[in-house]
This record gives structure tokens, sequence and C-alpha cells, in this order.
């Protein structure tokens, strides 16, 4: 059986199996607050696919991300605007 891949969601240690998306790790994280609007609402993944950038999170210190689009790395560190 592969590794789990070891990452940091807001300074939280997560354990996911390969292949899973950085949003899985997020919300697995108990972190449903993605990013905030421009207006301050808490938004999250809405499409899955890429498209409504709603699940956008900084990984590695690269900001707007698509975390539904990013495969989950270890030693990745992600921050939300929880």
């Amino acid at each position: 059986m592969p590794e789990p891949i070891a990452l940091k969601i807001n300074d939280v240690a997560v354990s996911v199996p390969p292949g899973s998306m950085v949003a899985a790790a997020v919300l697995q994280a108990g972190v449903v607050s993605f990013r905030r609007s421009v207006t301050g609402e808490a938004r999250g993944p809405l499409c899955g696919m890429g498209i409504c950038f709603e699940c956008r999170v900084t990984v590695n210190g690269v900001a707007h991300v698509r975390s539904c689009q990013t495969l989950c790395e270890n030693g990745m560190d992600v921050r939300t605007d929880e």
C-alpha cells in the first residue's frame, strides 16, 4: 500500500492518500471556508473542476491556486483565508 502524503493546512498536520486533491485535504482538516469574497463572504469549492475559482488557496506561498485541480504533495503548506 502506498505511503500517505503529509502536508499542513493552516499549520494543522494532515495525512491523505496519494492522488488526493488539495481541496479534499482542506476539507479533511475541517476547514470549510477556503477564501473570502470581496464582500467578506466565506467561499468554498463549488464546481470541483476548476471553472468557478471558488476553491482558491495559497500553496507554498503561491496565491490563487485552484485546490480542486492541485494534487497533494509531501511537505506542502496550504493556507486558506479562514
